[in-house]
């Protein structure tokens, strides 16, 4: 039996990613709760910093305003940096009010 994920989109790399800056509780079923910074998302994947030493294909659940628990699964890491992809797609719509949700307003009249 090989290791690591089988994950079923292959590559989506092409799929608009927005900046963010969301800090994360994730579970991870080894290490317990692990915290890191989300900082560009799609609705493939995510790439977050702060992530400490995990093997590809190991998973973590994380909670995002607006889509909820998700899993995702490591397809990269480099040093603190590592790119996970979502168990599924998130629908277009859910990510937009996600994004939105976090990105600060700007003030009327500016």
């Amino acid at each position: 039996m090989s290791g690591g994920a089988q994950l079923s989109v292959t590559d989506l790399r092409r799929a608009t990613r927005y900046t963010v800056q969301l800090p994360v509780i994730a579970e991870h079923r080894a290490l317990g709760d692990l915290m890191f910074s989300i900082t560009n998302v799609s609705s493939t994947g995510f790439m977050a910093s702060g992530i400490p030493e995990l093997g590809k294909g190991e998973r973590v659940t994380i909670r995002l305003p607006q889509i909820g628990r998700i899993e995702a699964f490591l397809v990269w890491g480099d040093k603190d940096r590592a790119g996970f992809q979502f168990e599924r797609v998130i629908r277009t719509d859910d990510l937009v009010k996600m994004v939105k949700s976090l990105v600060p307003r700007e003030r009327p009249g500016r």
